[in-house]
């Protein structure tokens, strides 16, 4: 992985003559600042997908992927009634599971809001038989639990006709109409006021969909190309940052940061990595807190017919893998449409919270350790304290051209030597075998 320092004056020039600028001649806040380090040492939170695309039970961009018509899928709220909805349950899965945040759609792209809103009646409260704001009531119980609340908000919707020019995604819907994009930045800035007005402190918005307005340079190149309209993202960024100093604001663009940005995410990727095609490459890393975000399954929205769910060895080791980038990890869950979440991925979250619980010394507050992960291994740091998670079951570890003068080193909580080597070639740990995990072994090195 390339540094954190990598982004200077290339970086500066692709923002302004491809992009478009941020919030220009930004400078955080004492609060924002105080924020970026909580976050940085949280390492773990809970992504929720959840609106009218649940009923269809084939994922949040069911609109898009099966074409359905702008007055069809109006429909949908009529019969969108969560009965079993319960932001306390929902709030105490996500704190046992070691979870120090929730981020969770206000608005996705099919342009239905999940809170009350007066800028549009296309919303829960006035377009349901529900009725209720639940982004209220989870706000309520995050604050009685201490887990901060992030809102999740799409910039492109498949709905409004003032989401005008098209983008790149859901040409082909029945119904859409053209309008007025002054009208549209107007209508986002109404929301994105009310939910940092009324819902109390925000711990951040989560911003997706800037890549639908990109003219593609190359084909099937998701994040290429310069833009074809302006996003306002100067008003937006200052809108928020005024409102609440504190709030970290994120985009999930793909690219390098923008001025004004908090927080740099990667989706279903590790930082750099970007096996996906669509992600950010190493090059385009910045130097803000990192926050990787993955399913818990295939599926962002709830998806009746995805068997491909992540066993808890998979789940543990993206824990340690992300912190081993000193990376968060926001992981996804896409709640029924009658507000339960599926019982076996509250089962997984239970065997995160219980893994934590024992080893979570390891993982948050630290720091990236002084090798990148791989499938073997990842390291993290605190202080002099250097923590090397073995995922392969060997019961030898090797760490090439290690540096750091070593006062001990045993297994993680525990008391006995370990016998190892440390020479010009590296270091050389062996561990006995009645010590491997089957999911992760941890050795602990004290440096002097």
């Amino acid at each position: 992985m390339k540094s954190k320092l990598i982004h200077g004056l290339a970086l500066l020039l692709i923002s302004a003559l491809t992009y478009g600028q941020g919030q220009q001649n930004y400078k955080p806040t004492k609060e924002n600042l105080e924020a970026r380090e909580w976050f940085n040492e949280a390492k773990f939170g809970l992504f929720v997908h959840w609106g009218v695309y649940s009923i269809l039970g084939d994922g949040e961009w069911v609109m898009n992927n099966q074409n359905i018509a702008i007055d069809a899928y109006e429909k949908l709220p009529g019969f969108f009634n969560p009965t079993e909805f319960n932001a306390d349950e929902w709030v105490k899965m996500a704190k046992d599971a070691g979870m120090k945040y929730i981020t969770i759609t206000s608005r996705h792209h099919d342009g239905f809001s999940m809170f009350d809103t007066k800028a549009s009646p296309y919303n829960i409260v006035d377009s349901t038989p529900y009725g209720r704001d639940v982004l209220k009531e989870l706000a309520e119980a995050c604050k009685k639990e201490d887990i901060k609340l992030f809102f999740y908000y799409s910039l492109l919707d498949w709905n409004k006709d003032d989401y005008f020019p098209r983008g790149r995604t859901g040409k082909d819907i029945p119904g859409r109409n053209q309008g007025d994009w002054d009208k549209y930045i107007e209508f986002m800035k109404l929301q994105l006021t009310e939910l940092l007005t009324n819902y109390g402190e925000i711990g951040g918005i989560w911003f997706d969909g800037y890549w639908d307005q990109t003219i593609l340079s190359v084909p099937n190149e998701e994040k290429s190309g310069k833009l074809q309209l302006d996003w306002h993202l100067d008003e937006i960024y200052t809108l928020i940052h005024t409102l609440q100093p504190q709030c970290l604001i994120g985009n999930n663009h793909h690219i390098a940061p923008i001025e004004g940005e908090d927080f740099q995410m990667f989706e279903k990727d590790l930082p750099g990595n970007n096996t996906t095609g669509f992600g950010t490459d190493a090059s385009d890393i910045g130097q803000l807190p990192f926050e990787v975000c993955e399913t818990i399954n295939g599926s962002w929205g709830f998806n009746l017919q995805d068997k491909k769910h992540k066993s808890e060895k998979e789940l543990i080791h993206y824990v340690i893998k992300a912190a081993g980038y000193g990376s968060n990890l926001l992981l996804n869950v896409g709640p029924m449409p009658n507000g339960k979440i599926q019982e076996e991925h509250v089962q997984s979250l239970k065997q995160i919270g219980d893994w934590l619980q024992k080893n979570g010394e390891t993982i948050y507050g630290a720091s990236e350790g002084p090798i990148s992960p791989t499938k073997e291994m990842a390291t993290t740091q605190k202080g002099k304290k250097i923590y090397v998670h073995i995922l392969d079951q060997n019961n030898k570890i090797f760490i090439k051209d290690f540096e750091g003068k070593i006062k001990s080193i045993s297994m993680f909580k525990g008391d006995k030597p370990l016998v190892y080597q440390n020479n010009k070639f590296g270091l050389l740990v062996q561990i006995p075998e009645s010590e491997i995990n089957p999911i992760d072994t941890i050795v602990e090195i004290t440096l002097k």
